[in-house]
Formats: C-alpha cells, structure tokens, sequence
C-alpha cells in the first residue's frame, strides 16, 4: 500500500515499538513526525533511510507528552510543517512496578498521565483537521494488560484499560466518518526494556537463554517474541482501505496470551 501524502505522528518513537511503526510507515510513503527523547539526528536518519529517495519528509518534535501545552505544541507544528496530521499513533508509554500498597503516588501520576491523557489530548486536538480533511487515522499502542491485569502494574494495567475505553469511545463518535480509531493490545514485544528484564534475571542466574525462555513461558504460549515490524504492518493494515471498518477494536498480537 501507498502512503503518500499522508503524514503520521508516532509519539514515542525514538526507540522501540514506537520506531519499529514509524519505520513502517515511512517504507510506505508516509511523512513521519518522530517524537521522543534521545539522539534524534540519528533516529531521524534512519527513518528517512526507511523512506527512500521518493519517500515522505521526516521531522522530530521532543515534547514531554505528560504536559498537554507541549503535545499542543507538537500539533502546531505538525500543522505548521506538514499541512496537517492524518495518522496519529499514541505509542508513548512508560511502566513501574510495586504492589498497590507500595506504589509511589508520583509513579502514578507520571505513568497515567504519558499511558492515558496524552492519548486523551493527542486525540483531541488531531481530530478537528482529521475531520476537516475527511480521513484519518487513530491507532493507539495499548497492550494486553489493557484487557487482563498482573500483579504490581497497576497504574499501567489502569491506563491500558482506560486506553481502550477511549478507543471505543472515539471509534464511535467517529462511526458515520472516514476517521477511524482503534487500539492494537501487544503481548510480549522485544524491546530495550524487555531485554533489560532479560538481562536482570539472566544475571542472578547465569543463564541469560534461560531467562529469555522464563520472561516467555510465564505468559505467551508461542514461545516468541511479537515484534515491532509485525506490529508495524498491523497499523498500515488499519490505515489502509481494508481496515476502514475496523472501529473502536482492541486488536490483540499477543502470541495466544489472551487464548488461555
């Protein structure tokens, strides 16, 4: 599929999933407006590596998007420099874990506000352009956590659910239009942060493969990690002609996580 023409936002993708997405869509023609903090230069290269010598214009915008001023600076300037947004991808995301009991207040508030409201926000102030250009795209990163819980994450099982409460809230007031918005739910995705749990449990046994098997067998019966490709061509899957019904869906790509 051709993207060409349309611009996406990918929050949260100087790494990771969030790049492994913003990769995909430049491969596909979009411009792709990175976002995140880190070494931009180099991110930026790569994407536009990613793109090709006919692909999209790539930009970089570093706002903290647990501050709404700044993710309504990061709108403008997608107006500003692209003519507007039409895919937004909400991929941010950090995790803490401590019992409830435990769980700092702070931690809280950090998690649900990067997880949830800058969904929420995003959200809002893309969609007014999206609906004055008559299409557009919404695909929200949740994660399985947002349809099961595990304990010691709940800030981010809370946030993940309530993603996906707003994805089928916006999935339906968006119903009668070419606006779409839908939530892709991963299970176990390797990313730098997995592998530092890998490393972890690696070191206090020596055995780091043993470790990458553990982290697996606890919960994905695949035995495999998904992978930010895969999750890549699942969001150009929702923003082609053949995704336009899917609406307000919470899309699991979790290994058979949720099938047992």
């Amino acid at each position: 599929m051709s993207l060409h023409g349309k611009t996406a936002l990918v929050t949260g993708s100087t790494s990771g999933i969030g790049l492994g997405i913003a990769l995909s869509l430049a491969n596909a023609g979009a411009n792709v407006i990175l976002n995140g903090f880190g070494d931009a230069a180099a991110v930026v290269a790569d994407v536009e590596a990613a793109a090709g010598k006919d692909g999209g214009k790539v930009g970089h915008h570093p706002a903290d998007v647990s501050d709404p001023a700044q993710i309504a600076d990061m709108v403008a300037y997608g107006e500003r420099e692209f003519g507007g947004i039409d895919i937004l991808v909400n991929n941010a995301g950090i995790q803490h874990v401590s019992p409830v009991e435990d769980f700092p207040v702070e931690r809280w508030d950090s998690i649900i506000a990067i997880n949830l409201s800058s969904v929420f926000h995003s959200t809002r102030l893309c969609l007014p352009g999206m609906r004055n250009k008559g299409w557009g795209r919404i695909v929200n990163i949740a994660s399985v956590h947002g349809l099961v819980g595990s304990t010691g994450k709940a800030a981010y099982v809370a946030a993940k659910h309530g993603v996906i409460g707003l994805t089928k809230v916006v999935g339906l007031e968006t119903a009668t239009s070419n606006v779409t918005c839908n939530a892709i739910c991963p299970g176990w995705v390797l990313t730098p942060l997995v592998q530092q749990q890998i490393d972890a449990r690696g070191a206090a046994d020596g055995d780091l493969e043993k470790a990458r098997h553990d982290l697996l067998a606890e919960k994905q019966p695949s035995l495999e990690f998904v992978t930010p490709p895969q999750l890549g061509e699942l969001v150009l899957f929702l923003c082609s002609e053949a995704g336009s019904q899917v609406r307000g869906a919470a899309w699991n790509i979790d290994g058979g996580w949720l099938a047992q």
